[in-house]
């Protein structure tokens, strides 16, 4: 009995560990709780953080050398954290409405309703939208100009249409979380943009007093 015990190993060398956890996360199971970008680069600063801590652990001043590390990890920490933000949200509000072959407001119009037919609302939401801003440059209450975005476009409507301003500043930002923000788009949100571009096709611009 004594020799059977001895037989039997205790602690697992760190090798035969790792492929062990390997092999556990490879289960079918953990694949829906996957964690997302921003969790997986936090994971990876983490890991930077003990690999440090476990290389200045023997070394002489080695808590003033945390304390650098420590203050270099907050200070990344807060540049990713600004990316995923209102930072990062201004950087793809920034992106152009127009990308490819240029097209009519009616081309995008019924690219948009095949979209919504197929259940695919993201696509749905970004031809909707760029028919609406392609129907104001026909109208000539803009001008046909390449590189333009949305936020552009809707501030330069909105003088001209007063009245439905938020509304075109609300479709500027759903069209940006859609198309630059990877959001998932949403029937409800298509409807709204619908509705959208039949009222401003129906409502009379207000010209500048001189």
């Amino acid at each position: 009995m004594i020799l059977l015990l001895t037989d039997v190993p205790v602690d697992l060398d760190r090798d035969p560990a790792r492929l062990r956890a390997i092999e556990e996360l490879r289960d079918p199971g953990y694949a829906a709780a996957r964690p997302g970008v921003v969790q997986q680069v936090m994971e990876w600063l983490g890991q930077r953080i003990s690999d440090l801590l476990d290389a200045l652990s023997g070394v002489p001043g080695g808590p003033l050398g945390l304390l650098l590390v420590i203050g270099l990890v907050i200070v990344l920490a807060v540049v990713v954290r600004l990316q995923v933000g209102k930072v990062g949200r201004t950087a793809r509000s920034a992106g152009e409405v127009f990308t490819g072959r240029r097209q009519t407001a009616d081309e995008y119009r019924r690219a948009a309703e095949e979209a919504a037919a197929r259940g695919q609302f993201a696509d749905a939401v970004r031809e909707r939208f760029r028919a609406l801003v392609r129907g104001l440059e026909e109208r000539a209450l803009l001008d046909v100009r390449s590189g333009r975005t949305a936020d552009e476009a809707v501030a330069e409507a909105g003088k001209l249409l007063p009245d439905l301003a938020a509304d075109l500043t609300a479709a500027a930002r759903l069209f940006d979380d859609v198309h630059y923000g990877g959001r998932p788009g949403t029937e409800a949100g298509y409807q709204a943009l619908t509705d959208l571009d039949e009222r401003v096709r129906r409502t009379r611009p207000v010209l500048a007093s001189a």
